[in-house]
């Protein structure tokens, strides 16, 4: 059970690595969020948190960085998800809206939009083995697929219908949202990456519509956008 101020701690944490991809130290930490602690004593909290499993040093000179333990404490309990903006909800519809009546089409726009407001690697798939992707170019921009392995594990699932078949149906159905961290995607090389996916339905079609990005995925804004399009594609594909 964390304390208060392991949960207010760990949250920064997760919060500043999500934006800077820098390990956190206890310095810093204290400084940038005005906390009412020492730095020896968050050196202190951060140890406790690593004994945990909530939080992990690279090198021993180095900052904490959350580990998959922590991020799905942040999805499950911490995080609150952003509205989004009106503007961008009614932008978004239009975007659609023209391609409503093309199931192929309204997918592709849809994975379009979501990875231009992501910044990451979209996907939608149907359950006949449609697969439209966005974004590709996207997820170079982060560290974590300058590894050659894990970039080409990432690029390797839009081919395969079959892997991509096998993530989506890897959860207990049920839920609006799911979200996959690290070691529970079930494909080699993601370690350090992170799907977020919601099942819709169109008619007598069903499928997925995911974004893929590193494990330090904006998921305040992410998850709010992949519900506000599944959203959309019922709604829209609704009317043929």
């Amino acid at each position: 059970m964390l304390t208060d101020r392991q949960v207010e701690l760990l949250q920064a944490i997760i919060n500043d690595y999500i934006s800077t991809a820098e390990p956190v130290g206890s310095v810093e930490v204290v400084k940038k969020h005005n906390m009412r602690y020492s730095p020896a004593t968050v050196r202190n909290e951060m140890a406790k948190l690593i004994d945990m499993g909530f939080l992990e040093m690279l090198h021993t000179s180095s900052g904490r960085v959350p580990t998959r333990m922590a991020y799905k404490l942040y999805v499950e309990q911490m995080m609150e998800e952003e509205e989004l903006p009106v503007l961008q909800e009614i932008a978004l519809k239009q975007r659609l809206w023209s391609n409503r009546f093309e199931l192929g089409k309204l997918l592709r726009e849809a994975a379009e939009a979501l990875a231009d407001t992501t910044k990451c690697l979209s996907i939608a798939v149907t359950d006949d083995g449609y697969v439209t992707y966005a974004g590709a170019a996207n997820i170079l921009e982060y560290k974590e697929y300058w590894d050659i392995d894990t970039a080409k594990a990432a690029l390797k699932i839009l081919d395969d219908y079959e892997t991509l078949n096998r993530i989506f149906q890897s959860v207990i159905p049920g839920e609006e949202v799911y979200t996959l961290i690290e070691d529970e995607i079930p494909v080699e090389n993601l370690k350090d990456s992170a799907i977020v996916f919601s099942p819709f339905r169109i008619n007598d079609k069903t499928g997925d519509i995911a974004v893929l990005g590193p494990s330090r995925l904006n998921y305040c804004k992410t998850i709010p956008m992949i519900k506000y399009t599944k959203g959309l594609l019922e709604e829209l594909g609704g009317s043929w």
